[in-house]
């Protein structure tokens, strides 16, 4: 349920600004942190933390000082998290059980405290949309027009870049590497049929996602297989029957 709440209103936010792909960028940059962090030792999530709210600074920053392009810049990103996280894990001495739970996703292995984690960033990061929503929508759609009206742009992207770094981070455990961007996309692109507004997007996708997640997770009770997988598969199928239905209707 939290994990539909938030997944709904940063997905909203990243396909609003075309920035799906950030996800994903910083999805991978996380196994970077991930894999220093078994090497030294230390909590793997609070270093993906780090690689993750970095690498989202790192794409915003190049992209507005730089003259960067945003896909450039996150390509970059992507491609130096594989290889740092895949230089690290060689590094380690002996085996990292632990390390498929981040790849593919594992319910399994969150925790109480995950859930605290998670719980208190969902007040957090709803708290702040609710105090900068119309900023937040401007900022959105037309940053230029935003500069123009002297809003806060830079502070509200940078903020929002960080809240998109630490739902990868917090979400990691559940859906893994290999699958959480499509946790930010689909519920929006099934949205986006019946929607054209900001607000209605994101209520709508957070009703989606969680029936997603919850369909996925029970599916999951039954059959043998990563509740992750499912939940995805999920997403991808209502995404397909609506899609069919939608285009069935319009003829």
């Amino acid at each position: 349920m939290l994990l539909s709440v938030s997944s709904a209103v940063i997905g909203t936010y990243i396909v609003t600004r075309r920035l799906v792909s950030i996800s994903g960028g910083v999805t991978h940059a996380c196994f970077g942190g991930l894999g220093l962090g078994y090497f030294l030792g230390w909590n793997p999530v609070i270093t993906a933390a780090v690689f993750a709210v970095g690498s989202s600074l790192g794409v915003d920053w190049m992209a507005r000082r730089h003259r960067v392009r945003e896909d450039s810049a996150i390509a970059v990103i992507w491609a130096l998290g594989m290889a740092l996280g895949t230089l690290f894990i060689f590094l380690t001495p002996g085996y990292v059980p632990e390390l498929n739970a981040f790849l593919f996703g594992n319910i399994l292995t969150i925790t109480a405290g995950d859930l605290w984690a998670f719980g208190v960033f969902t007040g957090v990061l709803l708290l702040f949309v609710a105090c900068f929503f119309n900023k937040i929508v401007i900022c959105a759609f037309d940053p230029d027009f935003a500069r123009v009206r002297r809003l806060p742009v830079t502070f509200i992207s940078t903020v929002m870049t960080v809240l998109v770094a630490v739902c990868i981070v917090l979400t990691i455990r559940l859906v893994g590497v290999m699958l959480l961007m499509s946790m930010l996309a689909l519920p929006q692109m099934i949205a986006e049929m019946y929607c054209h507004r900001f607000k209605p997007v994101m209520l709508l996708s957070a009703a989606v996602s969680l029936l997603c997640c919850v369909g996925g997770l029970m599916a999951g009770t039954r059959v043998d297989v990563p509740c992750s997988a499912l939940i995805v598969l999920t997403m991808t199928v209502a995404y397909a029957v609506t899609r069919s239905v939608s285009l069935f209707f319009r003829k």
